[in-house]
């Protein structure tokens, strides 16, 4: 099986092309990505297998169905998207340029190619915050989209023109909405390796004044097994959620990563909350485990002290991203 990955290399799409070439044998992978800051070459060093990383824009239907026809893709895996929640605020219009109008050109290029299957990847973002506390249930499959901020509009969009190209067109989609990705490759503007990072540097952990908002946390790995299942046996045409059930809160998130390091409660600092910070996601993953037979295999508990020694050990990676990041008025971003 020859895929196209989107965005991969960035954090989930890079975590994926290194899990597939490890566990596929045989086919082609070839990346698109345009390399903006977050987008890294280094996330694919040492990858095996036929892998070919192309510089360019989703958007470019020229370029999409060219690479799907001269490649012999069969299967297109999009993670390419604009994800930093805090530049969405200052700066939206990158965002549904990137995550609506980029998907839509990488949709025609596909349906242009006679592409034989497109798996979307979205967030559970898309359907607005829950309410703190455990007796709220999680978001389904059948939830109403609710998107709150910049972002989750432009992702939002994004799905919707997945479905229309499924429905119109006939072209064989299927999506997943995920909860919170942390793992290794994950650039160091998101809040786990942003605490990870500035902890290792004795620098303080800045955490939003709303810092007992809770997110479901899953292993990047876990993310990329999901993927291939539904690929492998999801129904075309449908959504899957993927998830853990773990919820944290940023709060709890620091505090894991000082206790894994052994770093002070001290480095805590209290900063102002960013505009349409949403309280709490959660999703009910039960469709994906029972009818595609999937669940995670990293906790919480093993996958946050691998996670902070694998950036202790890879300084050379992310020392020199720092410089890269967007300037934004709150220095980061808690999605």
């Amino acid at each position: 099986m020859n895929l196209l990955v989107t965005g991969g290399a960035g954090f989930i799409g890079s975590n994926f092309v290194r899990w597939w070439a490890e566990t596929h044998e045989g086919g082609r992978l070839v990346v698109l990505d345009a390399l903006t800051y977050a987008g890294n070459p280094a996330n694919l060093d040492g990858v095996g297998g036929d892998v070919r990383l192309v510089k360019g824009d989703i958007g470019d239907t020229d370029l999409v169905e060219s690479l799907l026809r001269d490649n012999h893709i069969d299967v297109v895996v999009n993670f390419a998207a604009e994800s930093h929640n805090s530049l969405a605020i200052l700066d939206p219009r990158r965002f549904f340029q990137t995550n609506v109008m980029g998907t839509q050109g990488l949709l025609e290029g596909c349906r242009r190619a006679g592409l034989a299957r497109f798996h979307h990847i979205s967030t559970c973002e898309v359907y607005g915050d829950l309410p703190l506390g455990d007796d709220v249930p999680p978001f389904t499959e059948q939830s109403p989209y609710n998107p709150l901020a910049p972002y989750n509009a432009s992702k939002a969009g994004g799905d919707h023109a997945v479905r229309a190209y499924f429905h119109a067109y006939g072209l064989p989609i299927t999506i997943t909405n995920c909860a919170n990705n942390y793992g290794p490759y994950q650039f160091p503007e998101k809040v786990m390796p942003l605490f990870i990072t500035r902890a290792l540097n004795d620098e303080e952990l800045p955490l939003y004044e709303s810092n007992q908002n809770t997110r479901e946390w899953i292993h990047a790995i876990d993310h990329c097994t999901a993927i291939a299942a539904v690929l492998d046996r999801g129904v075309v045409g449908e959504t899957y959620f993927v998830g853990t059930g773990e919820e944290r809160s940023v709060m709890e998130v620091a505090d894991a990563v000082l206790d894994a390091l052994g770093k002070p409660q001290s480095l805590k600092k209290i900063v102002p909350d960013r505009p349409g910070h949403e309280r709490r996601y959660l999703l009910d993953s039960t469709r994906l485990r029972t009818e595609l037979g999937w669940s995670p295999s990293i906790t919480w508990d093993q996958g946050v002290p691998a996670t902070v020694q694998w950036y202790a050990d890879n300084r050379a990676w992310w020392e020199p991203l720092l410089d890269r990041a967007p300037v934004v008025e709150d220095a980061w971003s808690r999605s």
